[in-house]
């Protein structure tokens, strides 16, 4: 996992980078309370061998010690596709309280079913120790972390609003990347460009965090912008582009993408806030793989 600082003046921010998934995990933290939040961590997946690790865990844990930070909050943007969550692996190691939006009640319901999970014995919030409503606000140290839903990738996707920072999950790319996929069960082109002019129509100098970024050609993996950079350059979503259009445009780049690889993998660990799925009689924890259950190529 790369580690880059980010010169911040209210909160610090720092990022770590996860070449394998793509995802940038965030530490967030309040130094006159000690305090901090971590958003979208990662927990390392080989699905050629099935082995699971916390790597990736352990650089936010030393980085958590090395600077005296007590954890207060575990935050999940979303239920995601492309990586399991480290959230437990990181609350077991640093103690703090997993959220993640309540509509993950519906992205629950939905793969609880795919992965015959009625069994399971688990609670309907799957594990979470808070699911967060629109506009709540949850205390860090000297700040407020705002929370507003971001729908249309899935129907649980949130943003986290501290100072002038917002992570924005897989909501919006970097501007020469355009925006999320809507094709997801549960996901709308519609109501992703909506969300997306929620978050658009913050102040222009907002700072915009994404969760995800796989590089280009022309560039390495980068994943901080404002909100005025995507307005101007946001290839699928920029200023002047109508919802009609958006819709148009991204249902049919929708149509031409593959199922992430990791999806099933993902989901069924990332519904139960990153908890494994329990184990059999032999006291192995197997992951399920349903067939034909995506459709497509």
């Amino acid at each position: 996992m790369t580690q880059t600082n980010l010169d911040m003046t209210k909160v610090e921010i720092e990022a770590f980078y996860d070449a394998a998934s793509g995802t940038v995990t965030y530490v967030v933290a309040d130094r006159p309370s000690g305090q901090a939040v971590v958003i979208d961590p990662v927990l390392d997946f080989d699905p050629d061998s099935g082995r699971v690790h916390s790597s990736s865990v352990q650089s936010l844990v030393a980085y958590l010690r090395e600077h005296k930070l007590s954890l207060r909050w575990i935050l999940e943007t979303h239920a995601h596709a492309d990586h399991l969550s480290g959230a437990q692996a990181l609350k077991h190691e640093m103690g703090g309280d997993v959220a993640i939006g309540a509509n993950i009640r519906q992205v629950q319901d939905r793969f609880g079913k795919l992965f015959d999970m009625s069994e399971d014995n688990w609670a309907h919030d799957g594990g979470f120790d808070r699911l967060l409503s629109d506009c709540e606000r949850l205390p860090l140290g000297e700040h407020d972390i705002e929370v507003l839903f971001t729908p249309g990738h899935t129907p649980a996707c949130v943003s986290y609003r501290i100072d002038d920072a917002v992570f924005v999950g897989d909501t919006l790319f970097m501007p020469d990347a355009g925006t999320a996929r809507a094709d997801f069960p549960g996901g709308d082109a519609r109501q992703l460009y909506r969300s997306i002019h929620r978050l658009l129509a913050l102040p222009p100098d907002t700072r915009l965090f994404m969760c995800h970024d796989y590089g280009l050609e022309s560039r390495g993996p980068a994943w901080q912008t404002t909100v005025a950079e995507e307005l101007e350059r946001n290839t699928m979503i920029g200023e002047g582009i109508s919802e009609e259009a958006f819709v148009a445009m991204r249902e049919a780049r929708d149509a031409t993408l593959r199922a992430p690889a990791r999806i099933l993998p993902s989901l069924q660990v990332n519904i139960r806030a990153g908890h494994l799925p329990p184990p059999h009689a032999n006291g192995m924890s197997y992951l399920s793989i349903p067939i034909n259950a995506l459709g497509g190529g």
